[in-house]
């Protein structure tokens, strides 16, 4: 079994008002150092079998007619085995930071 990751995100130009509500937010609470944030969309697909060039292409295209809007968004693959490993395991929230006291329970998918 293997995982695909699908990324959106909107393209350069297309305006992403929940991004700047999220920088202004940040500001707010005291995180200055965060000076540009984009709002996107994360897919983790679990195919049977490799990630081989064939199901890459077929989730190339599940991204293109599906996932994704082309005319406001892009979006990338990667590939990942699926290792059993946890957050928690990693002391590692969900979206990466390092806070040592973080117990998440979510799998992770390196």
């Amino acid at each position: 079994m293997s995982s695909v990751i699908v990324d959106v995100m909107l393209k350069p130009e297309i305006h992403d008002p929940q991004g700047e509500a999220v920088l202004s937010a940040s500001r707010r609470l005291g995180f200055g150092g965060v000076t540009r944030v984009r709002q996107g969309k994360r897919f983790e697909v679990e195919i049977d079998g490799p990630a081989d060039t064939t199901a890459l292409a077929a989730i190339e295209e599940l991204a293109r007619e599906l996932l994704a809007n082309p005319v406001i968004e892009e979006f990338s693959l990667h590939t990942a085995e699926l290792p059993g490993r946890r957050f928690a395991e990693l002391g590692r929230c969900r979206v990466g930071c390092a806070r040592a006291d973080w117990r998440c329970d979510v799998p992770w998918i390196a």
